[in-house]
């Protein structure tokens, strides 16, 4: 009987791909690398993943034409690697009788070790200052900022959002909160407001949060208006969080001091992209959940979730 194959279109999963051949073979299952860099675009994935049984998804777009597309040939059951799950299409997935889940409430503490290395490096501008001495032979003593009695406006709330905060507490800094959802977690002391209120406050802006339509572009030429003059940002969130055109000019009106990007509108980023200009900023490439340790955790829970799909599909 032939075995079930998985598409695997996750980057960080497949950058560690044959650690996890037995684990795939222990339950059952065939599986194919797919070559892709950070994300499949539409076409390629209507070409590609029909020929597959299951599908451990990146941050592709798994939209309603791919989904039809899959089901027309072998797909049965899908896995979205990771915790967001804004590129996925769950309606189109229930309609077309698809199971699907993704793999909460995993990465909040090496996401906000990167959130936190960020920030820090924007305070004291220890990126530039490496970037100076290896590029230019430089030597340079730029004067940052201390993070012990700051104020961090923190958004969003979750698993990253409140290990952030324990990390920036430990920091010294104060934290405004702005979640719709906030739950309080023993130990994590912060205040809590409705965005966009007590902007004016922040000498960090760092968004954890989720995209959704709330969010979308929350950051945008309105709040750039309500900014402390000077403000520090970090998105380990979503790129389309920030909207890059009110974040350029920010930057260039000098509104905002630098920000730490490891997510952006548009991924991998552009070469002509304007944000490029700026040297004081920190650039990501979407890699804050992948850690070695993490990604082996996540990937074989992705695994053993597809295997309990397909094992309960006809």
């Amino acid at each position: 009987m032939t075995r079930p194959n998985i598409l695997v279109t996750c980057p960080p999963m497949l950058g560690l791909i044959d650690e996890f051949a037995k684990d795939f073979s222990d339950r059952g299952l065939d599986y194919t690398p797919a070559k892709v860099t950070q994300v499949l675009s539409e076409d390629e994935l209507v070409a590609l993943v029909p020929s597959y049984d299951g599908w451990i998804i990146g941050d592709d777009p798994a939209t309603a034409r791919v989904i039809k597309a899959a089901v027309g040939g072998k797909l049965k059951a899908a896995v979205k690697w990771g915790v967001g799950v804004d590129n996925v299409d769950f309606s189109a997935f229930r309609e077309a009788g698809v199971p699907v889940e993704n793999t909460p409430g995993v990465f909040g503490g090496e996401v906000a070790d990167v959130a936190l290395s960020y920030l820090l490096g924007l305070a004291r501008e220890t990126y530039l200052i490496d970037r100076e001495i290896r590029t230019n032979n430089a030597w340079p003593k730029p004067s940052g900022i201390s993070v012990a009695g700051r104020t961090v406006g923190l958004v969003g709330f979750g698993d990253i959002g409140s290990q952030t905060a324990k990390r920036l507490l430990a920091c010294g800094a104060e934290l405004i909160v702005y979640d719709p959802a906030y739950v309080p977690v023993e130990g994590v002391h912060v205040e809590t407001t409705e965005w966009p209120e007590r902007l004016n406050e922040a000498d960090f802006l760092v968004f954890t949060c989720p995209l959704n339509d709330a969010t979308k572009h929350m950051f945008n030429e309105e709040t750039v208006d309500r900014l402390k003059p000077g403000v520090r940002v970090v998105n380990v969130a979503r790129g389309p969080v920030i909207k890059e055109t009110a974040l350029v000019d920010a930057l260039e009106r000098g509104v905002v001091h630098s920000a730490a990007l490891d997510v952006f509108e548009v991924e991998p980023l552009a070469p002509d992209n304007p944000l490029r200009r700026f040297d004081q900023c920190i650039f990501g490439s979407h890699n804050g959940s992948n850690s070695a340790d993490a990604v082996r955790r996540v990937s074989r829970i992705a695994i053993d979730k597809i295997a309990n799909f397909l094992e309960g599909t006809p």
